[in-house]
């Protein structure tokens, strides 16, 4: 989803990994300093059911828009987000948690991490973390708590217009939150201008458990 409207992986695990079938993407940003801090690789994925009134980027609702995600788009993001100056990678859309993309985006999200440990991986949703993503919510899958195993920070929540503030870093209305996931905090080495609200009650798997 996007950071604006949050609009932003159920074959068996064919294994996530590496298996990049059904999913389409809209966008990759190279060099993205609005979705997350730091220069950021992102990745605009397509479908969404949120259909956030105001979302400036609609054209991503359909799941059909966009180029098919495949292996060689995934080797295109590994290699983007290889210099040092790259400080993370941001996943929106589109919504990254719709269980049509779950598969594709969990495998993708695995090689990240296991590629670079050391660079923050942000995620847009607008489906609510303490509500839709834990077992039995809305869009719980086998793969949710692996996006969310590889995910530092969660900026959850639907994009509501009448709440839009321009003032806002990284959220387009006050309903979002920044969610920091396995103890994720801002980098110390930049100033923190936004901050991560932590939940100390909702079990996902960690990153020691994958």
């Amino acid at each position: 989803m996007c950071s604006i409207c949050i609009c932003v992986c159920t074959p068996e695990t064919k294994e996530a990994e590496g298996s990049h079938e059904g999913m389409n993407y809209a966008n990759i940003k190279e060099f993205d300093i609005a979705d997350g801090p730091g220069v950021r690789v992102s990745l605009f994925v397509s479908g969404c059911r949120h259909h956030c009134k105001g979302c400036f980027n609609a054209m991503t609702w359909d799941f059909n828009y966009g180029e098919p995600f495949d292996d060689s788009i995934a080797d295109r993001i590994i290699e983007a987000l290889k210099p040092d100056f790259i400080q993370g990678f941001t996943l929106l859309g589109g919504e990254p948690f719709e269980p049509e993309n779950q598969a594709v985006l969990a495998g993708l999200l695995k090689r990240i991490r296991s590629t670079y440990p050391k660079k923050d991986i942000w995620c847009y949703t607008g489906y609510t973390y303490d509500v839709d993503l834990v077992p039995g919510g809305k869009v719980y899958t086998p793969y949710t708590d692996e996006m969310l195993a590889c995910t530092d920070c969660l900026v959850d929540g639907e994009f509501v217009e009448a709440l839009k503030d321009v003032n806002l870093t990284f959220r387009g209305s006050s309903n979002q939150r920044l969610i920091g996931l396995h103890g994720y905090e801002p980098p110390k080495d930049r100033k923190p201008d936004h901050k991560i609200k932590h939940f100390d009650n909702v079990n996902i798997s960690t990153r020691t458990s994958m």
